[in-house]
């Protein structure tokens, strides 16, 4: 049997290819054939996908959902109408074809893929939202032909898998692009954008591009806004970055409304229901300590863009963990610029920086073994300012569960 809990988490993809998995597919003549919205992208994926089926849900559609990675426990990246695959399903479908698995030496994440796809067409789902691991091309969910592509941001991440430049990453994330299916389009920088637009137009594939919303304003439960001919939103998060997320969302139910037709209060209460862990979250009140899992560039200007939108009057102070393989160095400038300080340390996962990984930064910045003792530093140290908690979602998560527990 194979123990996919144990294995999930130290995957480290250095074989990024599909050839044994294209085989594997093959060999069980594999198919998807479930109406399903598949999205790509450097940042936003997950939170998009996760408010498409909350609306869809809302309806009363029978709604698979598939994001990765999972904070605690793999089951949360497969989901059908919010409820998550239980061990014994996950089970049940790895055996009937542990042979093959075995002999085709799948990775943990293509694994995990064939088993959500697999429970989704057991459910029968409606339809379903599928959010890439990595890439596009050349990513395990890559298999089917979606009723809607979405590409929510493109930025330099994976450099070792996915290329040295935005247009060469935009190129495997024009990868998930299908034949005459229409292309949604966040904030995408124009090297990438010439790059997706050849691509749609060898494929006949129609673009389309997010739009502004009209006046966010922030609340204590988080964002209100208008969007096109849509108002009143209200989304339970503090993250800006988030009213594109949902925005993303509002266009992509518009775009499939004649198949899959929503009414206004179910898409107003599918985008107001949902609450995402680890996304500017806010863990603590006293002091107030914000927990968020943004984990590259692009990340962290969306998180500065959000504290600025905050306006706090208090000053903000950084406890940061990252994995050995981000560009650490332009993550401190960005968010360096938006805060106070900023205290490094690590935790208790195989892709994290340790100590001596941050040998090139520890006269600049102070070192904590331990982030929980670091975080007590801050909280004694500054406590009537705010403690930002990030660096990647590994970490979030990992410092969400200890401060809860504790």
């Amino acid at each position: 049997m194979i123990d996919l809990k144990n294995v999930i988490e130290t995957r480290d993809g250095a074989d990024y290819q599909r050839d044994n998995y294209d085989d594997f597919l093959n060999k069980i003549r594999f198919s998807f054939n479930i109406p399903a919205i598949h999205i790509a992208g450097t940042n936003g994926k997950g939170s998009t996908a996760t408010y498409i089926a909350s609306v869809y849900q809302k309806q009363g559609y029978k709604v698979g959902l598939y994001t990765s990675p999972a904070l605690y426990e793999i089951n949360e990246m497969i989901l059908v109408n919010d409820e998550q695959i239980s061990d014994s399903d996950i089970e049940a479908i790895i055996k009937d074809k542990k042979k093959e698995i075995n002999k085709f030496e799948l990775s943990t994440f293509e694994i995990i893929t064939y088993v959500a796809f697999t429970y989704f067409k057991q459910q029968q789902c409606d339809i379903c939202v599928i959010e890439c691991g990595m890439g596009g091309e050349v990513d395990a969910t890559n298999v089917f032909t979606p009723v809607l592509s979405i590409i929510t941001s493109i930025s330099l991440e994976h450099t070792s898998f996915l290329g040295k430049s935005i247009s060469e990453i935009a190129l495997q994330k024009a990868g998930i692009i299908k034949e005459e299916v229409p292309v949604l389009l966040g904030n995408i920088p124009e090297e990438a954008l010439d790059v997706i637009a050849n691509e749609c137009k060898e494929r006949k594939s129609k673009i389309l591009r997010v739009s502004e919303t009209h006046q966010p304003t922030l609340t204590n439960e988080g964002y209100e806004f208008s969007y096109l001919t849509h108002s009143n939103i209200k989304i339970q998060s503090l993250a800006y970055y988030s009213v594109q997320d949902a925005s993303l969302a509002i266009d992509a139910i518009d775009i499939l409304r004649s198949v899959f037709p929503v009414d206004e209060d179910n898409l107003i209460k599918g985008l107001g229901s949902v609450k995402m862990s680890c996304r500017y979250e806010k863990l603590v009140n006293d002091p107030l300590t914000i927990i968020d899992g943004g984990h590259n560039p692009e990340a962290f200007e969306n998180l500065a863009k959000s504290l600025q939108k905050a306006d706090y009057s208090q000053q903000i102070h950084v406890l940061l963990a990252c994995f050995r393989d981000k560009n650490l160095i332009q993550m401190l400038s960005v968010i360096g610029a938006a805060v106070d300080s900023i205290t490094l340390t690590t935790f208790d996962h195989p892709r994290a920086r340790k100590e001596n990984d941050y040998f090139l930064y520890l006269s600049d910045y102070k070192f904590y073994q331990d982030p929980v003792e670091g975080y007590r530093a801050l909280k004694e140290q500054h406590p009537e300012d705010i403690i930002l908690i990030t660096g990647s979602l590994a970490f979030a998560a990992y410092m969400s569960k200890r401060l809860n527990n504790e």
